[in-house]
């Protein structure tokens, strides 16, 4: 599958590019490829074997699993796909109206390269005649699916962002790579930074102009709204606020900020940051850091690009369907 989509003619890419952001305009060609490069990081011939050898599945008759995906950035349910394919079970998926294109998409391509999956993934509206279910949603659907889906054996996601812990020493390259970090996907994925912890005295306003490359996000309609419609609040409001001309960095305690908004706040003690972060852990995807702040911690720019077996909201998926 990797080999197949690495060779994939540009043209085809584009219109397949093209047709998601048309059916959703956050999905820019840009967005599309970002996540396309992520597949094909999962989708390596030395990665994959070295990520499914940690378990062992059963030789039973498969499982139907339902998977609800989520489609806050695109391609975001492929990892599921690829877990529940993998384990030797059945999908049967709910897609996200944001993201039904691409994910199709490569089960197209999946298929045709080994047509027996026609038989193991089905897309359906209403999750029936299933064994099992994985669950992506917010804080509000979680409570939902876990009432709806309580009586099977179940992973059910809610709302993570992640944050960044700056020293204050970190060179000109990571300031600039902590930009991808924060606005990729428009700051949409989990994985996105949404809350920096900078030392006392920091200054906010030089963090800024390390940022610059991303001024063109407010040529994104949607996004171009809600950066003045915050905008616009914190006027208002007399919010104290640094503004980067495409985005507002406010400090808050706050770990989830809104769209075109970064939140900040400073630390004195990067030991009772650590012990707080660790006590926050439920909410947090990853930390972007230089200093080995959790095992979470990633390095800069490394935010949007995910490993195999980096699990969301840290729930291992292939130990939970080899269980069932």
């Amino acid at each position: 599958m990797g080999r197949q989509l690495r060779t994939l003619p540009p043209e085809v890419l584009d219109e397949v590019f093209e047709s998601a952001e048309y059916h959703n305009p956050w999905f820019t060609k840009e967005s599309c490829r970002l996540a396309f490069d992520g597949l094909l990081n999962y989708l390596d011939e030395n990665k994959l074997p070295q990520w499914i050898s940690r378990y062992h599945f059963s030789a039973a008759v498969p499982k139907t699993v339902g998977v609800v995906m989520a489609g806050n950035i695109p391609m975001v349910g492929v990892h599921d796909m690829i877990c529940v394919l993998l384990s030797g079970h059945i999908l049967k998926a709910k897609l996200s109206s944001q993201d039904e294109i691409l994910i199709k998409f490569i089960a197209k391509k999946l298929i045709e390269i080994e047509p027996q999956f026609a038989e193991r993934i089905e897309f359906a509206e209403v999750l029936k005649d299933i064994d099992a279910v994985i669950a992506t949603g917010s804080d509000n659907t979680s409570r939902y699916f876990d009432y709806y889906f309580s009586k099977y054996p179940h992973i059910i996601r809610k709302n993570r962002t992640s944050v960044a812990v700056l020293n204050g020493n970190e060179p000109e390259d990571d300031l600039k790579a902590l930009g991808h970090d924060i606005f990729s996907y428009f700051g949409l994925g989990c994985r996105n930074v949404s809350k920096l912890f900078v030392p006392d005295g920091y200054d906010i306003e030089a963090l800024l102009r390390h940022f610059k490359d991303y001024n063109t996000l407010t040529d994104h309609h949607k996004y171009h709204n809600n950066y003045y419609y915050q905008k616009s609040i914190a006027l208002v409001n007399q919010t104290a606020h640094h503004d980067s001309g495409f985005a507002l960095f406010i400090e808050s305690e706050k770990l989830v900020s809104p769209i075109s908004v970064v939140y900040y706040e400073f630390y004195e003690n990067i030991d009772k940051l650590s012990k707080r972060l660790l006590l926050e852990a439920n909410k947090i995807q990853c930390i972007v850091s230089n200093d080995q702040i959790h095992e979470k911690t990633i390095k800069f720019g490394k935010a949007q690009r995910p490993e195999p077996w980096d699990y969301a909201d840290d729930v291992d998926t292939l130990k939970f369907l080899s269980s069932i």
